[in-house]
């Protein structure tokens, strides 16, 4: 009897303390897709907006048509929940659910992104059961947040998580020179083209995915942004926070995003890798489990940071 007695506690304690509800903004391109989770006492309550990273990555956090489902983002916004917080995530234009709203590849343009963040916290601020609204970028979604801050008179603050701090083209052309020096002379050349806003006809074969024809509107708009003057231009509160076995951005990149603004408020989470979650190795092989599973739970520190940065 006393067994099955702390077996009911237990579940009682263990059941989620915050709702879940489905949003949609409205675009002229079509609907987005999103998510909030509300804490179940103490509204209104602060609210944060979690913008996922790049590539077809779902407002979990998860890679759509692989087998990265790891839940990094919906874990996030259920631990915010759970401290009183508020948060929206959603499928980005494109992706998922939202995929409607972006049926041409060669139609997607980097501002797209920013001005579906902006239009999000107009609807959001008319909303009372929020006191005020927090933006959360992780990795890509870091740049595209920041540039949506700027000036926005509904964002009280701004958090990035894993962002870069160098242009996106600095960080391909580094990437593929870890594989090969000759594919990363072949990268600089095609992106010389594209930050001056011309399209390259003649890619090699083994860039054509990267750099396929329907995709380089979409570079040539991202590459006009450099995320260090991009958060050097804001005048809110910004918590900038990085993992430091994360694989894919370096804490050098989030050094160069806090010497561009040294008012930041800056975490090295130690252990925590690209995906949000503990790992002591540097190796991808044994990072390996974190992405594709959603069993691993995300860095504890990484929400006592966010908590303590949206509550101050």
């Amino acid at each position: 009897m006393r067994a099955l007695t702390i077996l009911i506690a237990l579940l009682i304690y263990t059941i989620p303390s915050f709702c879940e509800e489905d949003i949609t903004l409205t675009t002229p391109t079509g609907n987005i897709y999103g998510k909030i989770f509300l804490p179940e006492e103490n509204l209104p309550c602060p609210l944060v907006v979690i913008i996922a990273g790049s590539g077809p990555t779902d407002m979990n956090g998860n890679t759509i048509g692989s087998d990265y489902n790891n839940n990094s983002l919906l874990y996030l916004a259920q631990e915010l929940a759970k401290n009183g917080i508020a948060t929206l995530r959603y499928d980005k234009r494109g992706i998922g659910k939202s995929a409607e709203a972006a049926n041409k590849e060669e139609d997607i343009r980097f501002e797209h992104y920013i001005n579906d963040v902006i239009l999000w916290t107009e609807l959001l601020a008319k909303d009372n059961r929020f006191t005020q609204i927090t933006i959360a970028g992780h990795s890509e979604g870091s740049l595209i947040g920041m540039i949506a801050c700027n000036k926005n008179i509904n964002v009280k603050s701004f958090i990035s998580i894993s962002g870069s701090g160098s242009p996106a083209y600095t960080l391909i052309e580094e990437q593929l020179g870890r594989q090969s020096q000759s594919l990363r002379a072949e990268a600089a050349k095609i992106n010389k083209e594209l930050c001056n806003g011309r399209s390259v006809k003649n890619i090699p074969t083994t860039l054509t995915s990267l750099y396929r024809k329907s995709v380089q509107p979409y570079l040539i708009s991202w590459f006009r942004y450099d995320p260090a003057r991009e958060i050097a231009k804001l005048e809110i509160p910004v918590l900038i926070l990085q993992g430091d076995k994360d694989l894919q951005v370096s804490t050098r990149e989030s050094q160069k995003l806090y010497l561009a603004r040294m008012l930041s408020s800056y975490y090295i989470i130690e252990n925590m890798n690209h995906v949000l979650k503990h790992c002591d190795s540097d190796n991808m092989i044994v990072q390996m489990p974190t992405y594709i599973s959603p069993d691993f739970p995300i860095k504890k520190e990484l929400i006592e940071r966010i908590v303590c940065f949206v509550k101050q």
